[in-house]
C-alpha cells in the first residue's frame, strides 16, 4: 500500500468536523491510525488543530481564490487547500514541500482531476503570501477567530475582558501537570527536571508545574511510576476546594478521564470509599487507566448523575464534587474545532441539565456534607447564575465563601483562560445545613 498523505488525511478531518459536525477528538486519531511515522501523526494534529483555531480567515481566503464554491464532492479540496493555506501562513514547512504535498493530496482523495486547481491556487498563495500575512478584517467573526454567538455573549459577561479570553482561546495550550505529593514534593521533581535540562516553572496551586516546552509526557521521569499526571492548573483546584478527610465516602460525579479522582487519592489517601461516576462506561476505562498508573483504588459505577435511584446504594457522601457536563467555553484553546460545533442553543440546554444534576447530587450529601460545583465554562448561565438561583430555591444550601469576592448576589470563583497560565474554570463551594 501506498504511503499516506498526511495532507489528504487533514482534508478528511477537517471536513469531517465543518460539514458533518464531528469533533477532532474522535476523527483525528482515526486518521492517525493510518499513520506509522510518529513525525507524520504529529504533522497531522498541528495542521487540523492550526486550521480550526484560524478557519475563519482561511476560509474567506480561501474562498477568494476560487471562481465558485466547492461543493458536493468537491468540498474535500475546498478542506485541503484550507490545510495548505494553513501550512505556508503559520507552519515552518518549506513553500515547495507544502505546494508538491498538498498537489498529490488529491490523488489519494481520488481527485486527480482538481490537481491544476490546487496547483494554481497553492502558488498563487505563494505569490500572496505577504499580503494574506498582513490582512486586516472588518467583522469580528474573523478578527478574533470565535463565532458571532460566543463572541457576543463574551462581551456581555466580560465587558473589559473580552478580547484578551478570546486571544487566549485561540493559543496554544501551555502543558501542565500535577506532581504527586506522595511521590516527591514539588521542588524536588522541579530539581529533578532541571538537571536533565527540561525547563519548567511552579504554578499558583501547590503542586502544579507547567512544562515551558512541550515534550512527551510519557519519556518524563517517574511518569510511568505515577510520580505526575497531566492536568491544568485549574482544574487543580477542585480537590483543593473539596478538601476530603480520613474516613471520608466522596462522591466524583461525571468523574472521566479521571483526573480528578486520583487527585482526591492523592490528596487524601485515607478515604473510607470513593466512587468515580460516568455516565459513559466506555470513558470509565480511562479513569481505571489513569488509577492504574498511580496504583490507587477506586469504586468505577456507570450511571447518570441526574437520576440517583438508577445506580445509587442509598448511602449518604460526606463531599461531592460535581464536575458538571457544561459548554467546556473555557478551554476553547484546547478544544479549537469546539468553536464551530457548539451552538448558542446549546447553552439554555445544558444549564438546564446542569440545575437536574445539582438538585439530584444535593439530596444524596449528608446533613454537614460539602458539594463542589465545577465547570470548565465561562459562561455566567453556566457558572454564577447557576448557583445563585439554586440558593434561592434551596432552603439548606448555604454558600462557602472560596475568596473575598465571593456573595450570595456574585457566587462563586470564576477563572478566566490565561495564555500563560489555567484553563477557565468555575466553582462554587455549598454546605448543606444540618
Amino acid at each position: 500500500m501506498s504511503k499516506r498523505n498526511v495532507r489528504a488525511q487533514a482534508a478528511w478531518v477537517i471536513e469531517q468536523v465543518i460539514d458533518k459536525g464531528q469533533s477532532l477528538a474522535t476523527c483525528l486519531p482515526q486518521a492517525q491510525s493510518l499513520l506509522s511515522n510518529p513525525k507524520d501523526k504529529g504533522l497531522l494534529a498541528e495542521i487540523c488543530y492550526g486550521v480550526m483555531r484560524q478557519l475563519p480567515v482561511l476560509d474567506s481566503q480561501v474562498l477568494n481564490c476560487l471562481e465558485k464554491p466547492l461543493k458536493g464532492k468537491k468540498r474535500i479540496i475546498h478542506c485541503l487547500l484550507l490545510a495548505g493555506l494553513y501550512q505556508l501562513k503559520h507552519m515552518r514547512v518549506k513553500q515547495h514541500a507544502a505546494v508538491t504535498e498538498t498537489v498529490e493530496a488529491t490523488r489519494q482523495l481520488k481527485a486527480s482531476g482538481m490537481s491544476g486547481l490546487v496547483n494554481g491556487i497553492m502558488r498563487r498563495f505563494c505569490r500572496e503570501l505577504d499580503s494574506l500575512l498582513a490582512a486586516q478584517f472588518e467583522d469580528d467573526a474573523r478578527t478574533h477567530l470565535h463565532s458571532r454567538w460566543f463572541i457576543e455573549r463574551v462581551k456581555a459577561a466580560y465587558p473589559h475582558q473580552w478580547q484578551q479570553i478570546l486571544h487566549a482561546n485561540n493559543q496554544h495550550p501551555p502543558l501542565w501537570l500535577r506532581n504527586n505529593v506522595r511521590h516527591q514534593s514539588r521542588e524536588a521533581y522541579l530539581a529533578q527536571l532541571a538537571e536533565q535540562g527540561i525547563d519548567a516553572v511552579a504554578g499558583d496551586s501547590d503542586n502544579a508545574l507547567r512544562l515551558l516546552k512541550a515534550t512527551d509526557v510519557t519519556k518524563l521521569p517517574g511518569f510511568a511510576e505515577g510520580g505526575l499526571s497531566v492536568q491544568d492548573q485549574s482544574a487543580q483546584w477542585a480537590a483543593y476546594l473539596l478538601d476530603p478527610q480520613p474516613g471520608e465516602r466522596i462522591l466524583d460525579a461525571c468523574a472521566a478521564p479521571g483526573g480528578k479522582t486520583c487527585h482526591l487519592q492523592e490528596r487524601q489517601p485515607e478515604l473510607q470509599h470513593l466512587v468515580a461516576l460516568d455516565i459513559d462506561d466506555r470513558r470509565l476505562a480511562r479513569v481505571q487507566q489513569n488509577l492504574d498508573r498511580l496504583g490507587q483504588q477506586a469504586q468505577l459505577v456507570a450511571g447518570d448523575a441526574a437520576d440517583p435511584q438508577s445506580w445509587w446504594d442509598g448511602v449518604p457522601f460526606d463531599r461531592i464534587l460535581l464536575d458538571a457536563p457544561c459548554s467546556a467555553t473555557g478551554v476553547i484553546r484546547r478544544n479549537p474545532d469546539s468553536k464551530w460545533l457548539r451552538r448558542n442553543d446549546d447553552i439554555d440546554t445544558l444549564a438546564q441539565l446542569q440545575q437536574r444534576i445539582l438538585h439530584a447530587n444535593w439530596k444524596m450529601l449528608k446533613p454537614g456534607g460539602t458539594l463542589v460545583y465545577a465547570t470548565c465554562s465561562i459562561l455566567p448561565e453556566e457558572n454564577v447564575n447557576q448557583i445563585k438561583t439554586f440558593l434561592q430555591q434551596v432552603p439548606d444550601a448555604m454558600l462557602l465563601n472560596i475568596n473575598p469576592d465571593d456573595s450570595q448576589e456574585k457566587p462563586g470563583w470564576q477563572l478566566l483562560p490565561q495564555v500563560e497560565g489555567g484553563d477557565g474554570f468555575y466553582y462554587a463551594r455549598l454546605k448543606k445545613r444540618q
